[in-house]
């Protein structure tokens, strides 16, 4: 009985109704949508990348197509628990101590970047290794999907607990969360080449992860102090705009220092 209670706000027609024709929650999928696309730009080259090991287009094609399913039935699996988990002050608090890890893990790798590249040499070394050891019994294609599944896996837990962190109703975060992966497989080309112009862009997703932690940690007690959606939602988008204008600010001071 207790799991048809998580997910019975998915089937409740009127939630659906009110997320669908509510502004304050279409502003929250957007927001969602936003940090889904931002923060999942290299999952989605890790991906693709994955899929290069097959021979041809129609693998590729289907194995990304398996695994975008796989991806949705899996969101909403963890959208249900994670909405029951996530009333606990304990499991706020341990997502909010979790996502401020990430943000102190992205940084400190920009800072050391060499430490970083050796870490990844040596995991290429050692995945190289193993795979001459390790026998198949799966085809080529199926080992893809599933390498595909096992790292639409892993990105979907930091993803869930931060729209989790950022809105309370599973529809909304479960619309937010799907739309979200459709954009990361079919616009990731296009964020890339953003981000490329815009750099500073993936600075600042990882800006909004630590205000999403402090804004999960002050919801826990005695200060029990909820952002209210709109706000968080003009929060969001306020700072993608000021990173934008400062971006454009710093080209233009370095142009003009230039001879």
């Amino acid at each position: 009985m207790q799991l048809i209670k998580l997910y019975q706000p998915f089937f409740d027609a009127n939630n659906w109704a009110h997320v669908l024709t509510s502004g304050q929650d279409w502003m929250m999928i957007l927001t969602l949508i936003l940090m889904e696309c931002l923060l999942s730009v290299d999952n989605a080259v890790v991906l693709a990348a994955q899929t290069q090991v097959l021979p041809t287009k129609d693998e590729q094609r289907k194995s990304l197509v398996y695994g975008l399913w796989g991806a949705y039935l899996f969101r909403f699996i963890v959208i249900g628990i994670g909405t029951y988990l996530i009333n606990f002050w304990e499991i706020k608090l341990l997502g909010g101590l979790y996502l401020f890890y990430l943000v102190y893990k992205y940084f400190y790798d920009v800072r050391h970047p060499q430490e970083v590249a050796q870490k990844e040499k040596a995991k290429n070394t050692h995945k190289k290794r193993h795979s001459k050891i390790k026998k198949h019994h799966l085809s080529l294609f199926w080992r893809t999907v599933i390498s595909i599944e096992s790292m639409d896996i892993v990105f979907s837990i930091d993803s869930v607990l931060a729209a989790l962190a950022m809105s309370n109703n599973p529809v909304v975060v479960l619309v937010g969360g799907m739309i979200g992966i459709l954009c990361m497989r079919g616009v990731a080309e296009v964020i890339i080449k953003l981000m490329e112009i815009i750099p500073e862009l993936q600075t600042m997703a990882y800006v909004l992860i630590s205000i999403i932690a402090a804004k999960l940690l002050i919801s826990l007690p005695p200060l029990n102090f909820k952002v209210p959606d709109a706000i968080f939602a003009g929060i969001v988008f306020g700072t993608v705009i000021i990173t934008i204008i400062f971006h454009y600010i710093r080209q233009n001071v370095h142009g003009k220092k230039m001879p």
